[in-house]
């Protein structure tokens, strides 16, 4: 059952090395992601679940690995401790879950999930479920951002209705979705705002409905647009 989630954005720049001398703005929301994740070990998981948006739907076991090469530099990570048998290379999305997880000093069980984009409300509901049932006390570390569409200087240029969206998301990810509204999120309108998040977050709001119906404790500890896309991080417990 689901017992935790920690949900942090997943930009490389996260990542001091790549962001370089820009680190230090981003400072705030790695800060964040460190209050999450430790909310999200204090529970006490018997396995760690980290899921984010890549190109296909693919399971990666413990020890799979990532690099952050094709973002200038020469860092890799690993999802945990294990052998790195799996099913290719971490996505970026995965591979800043891999690296938050070793920051937070995790080394227990892991596997890390990659969502194709634009998929059905019902699938991803139907992956939630399965996902909470991997272990007795499951941990979620859900990795997306927001709109990409906040500022004329974003990757999605600036687009009117970003602004409104995120902050629906941000209400969401405040009450741990008790209206629906990611499992309600348009696959349409997250493909036109470059949203990497909705798939993991609707696959966070299932588990958590399925194991946690009358409620829980959710915290949303940071909201912010830097470089024009929105960044979220959250605890649920």
């Amino acid at each position: 059952m689901l017992v935790a989630a920690a949900v942090c954005p997943c930009p490389p720049l996260l990542v001091p090395e790549v962001a370089a001398g820009a680190a230090p703005e981003l400072d705030a929301a790695r800060e964040a992601c460190d209050e999450a994740l430790s909310a999200l070990l204090a529970a006490g998981p018997d396995l760690i679940a980290v899921v984010g948006q890549g190109a296909r739907d693919a399971l990666y076991e413990a020890g799979a690995r990532g690099s952050f090469r094709p973002f200038g530099v020469d860092v890799e990570v690993a999802l945990g401790p294990g052998p790195g048998s799996g099913d290719g290379v971490l996505p970026p999305s995965l591979s800043v879950g891999a690296w938050l997880l070793a920051r937070a000093g995790w080394e227990g069980p892991v596997r890390g999930y990659e969502v194709a984009p634009g998929r059905s409300w019902p699938t991803n509901g139907e992956d939630g479920t399965r996902i909470a049932a991997w272990a007795d006390r499951v941990g979620l570390l859900v990795m997306g951002d927001g709109t990409a569409c906040r500022t004329v200087k974003a990757p999605g240029y600036l687009d009117e209705r970003a602004e409104g969206v995120d902050a629906r998301i941000a209400e969401a990810l405040r009450t741990y979705d008790q209206d629906g509204h990611l499992a309600q999120l348009d696959a349409d309108l997250a493909a036109d705002l470059k949203i990497s998040g909705r798939d993991p977050w609707q696959i966070l709001s299932a588990a958590w409905i399925a194991d946690n119906d009358d409620g829980g404790t959710s915290r949303l500890l940071y909201e912010d647009a830097p470089y024009g896309v929105g960044y979220f991080v959250a605890s649920w417990t």
